[in-house]
């Protein structure tokens, strides 16, 4: 099963200093039959104005992957982390029992949010500093759960890739019985299975492999789940 989700009908916010599609419930969208894909609880699409940015605030039982687009962005938390990534770089942080953190300097930030497997994690932070060439016409696995190989580990059983495709190329993801994906089109324009989908477009996919084929350069993300 697919389902597509075009940018025009997301949720969205415009606070001059910060522009926002929503893919799901979130701030002043609000909406009782879009809160949530499986464990997927919020993707942003955040155009931030440069010198700007998310000022100290709390998180509680949530893991939080950062997935810089543009600009280079700089997390500063209560643990005392400070850190820089850019673009395709990601940070993530298990808010578990408590935290305090802020997002500053970027210009276009995909905030993701999962569902923990259960409440209570110590807080733990981290980044990692993705060669951009690793996700060139191939999958590269960023995060996974606890027990994966991805070199990213969060509370959830869940994995999430990234992908720049040539323009011309094409692909495949394989969705395991039992297993459903999300799926953002970050840049560019792709053809997933018949369907069109352009940039900031996004993908509902439940127990069914996909087929990509890039009509222009695509940079796409895939948030893969349990059903």
């Amino acid at each position: 099963m697919l389902k597509k989700i075009e940018s025009k009908n997301m949720g969205s916010s415009n606070l001059g200093w910060l522009r926002s599609k929503f893919h799901f419930s979130f701030a002043e969208y609000y909406n009782p039959e879009n809160m949530h894909f499986g464990v997927l609880r919020v993707i942003n699409d955040d155009l931030i104005e440069p010198k700007t940015g998310f000022e100290m605030h709390p998180h509680l039982d949530m893991e939080i992957v950062s997935y810089a687009v543009d600009g280079d962005l700089t997390h500063e938390d209560s643990m005392g982390n400070k850190n820089t990534i850019t673009r395709g770089q990601i940070q993530y942080m298990s808010a578990g029992t408590g935290v305090y953190h802020s997002e500053q300097n970027t210009q276009r930030l995909l905030p993701i949010w999962i569902l923990p497997d259960r409440k209570g994690h110590v807080p733990n932070y981290g980044d990692c500093r993705f060669r951009w060439e690793d996700r060139e016409n191939k999958w590269l696995h960023m995060v996974t759960g606890t027990g994966g190989d991805a070199p990213v580990k969060i509370h959830q059983d869940a994995d999430i890739y990234s992908l720049s495709l040539d323009e011309g190329k094409g692909i495949s993801f394989i969705v395991r019985p039992g297993r459903q994906e999300y799926m953002v089109q970050i840049e560019g324009q792709s053809d997933i299975n018949g369907l069109e989908i352009n940039e900031r477009d996004a993908l509902e996919i439940v127990e069914e492999d996909i087929s990509i084929k890039s009509k222009k350069i695509s940079h796409i993300l895939v948030i893969e789940m349990k059903k």
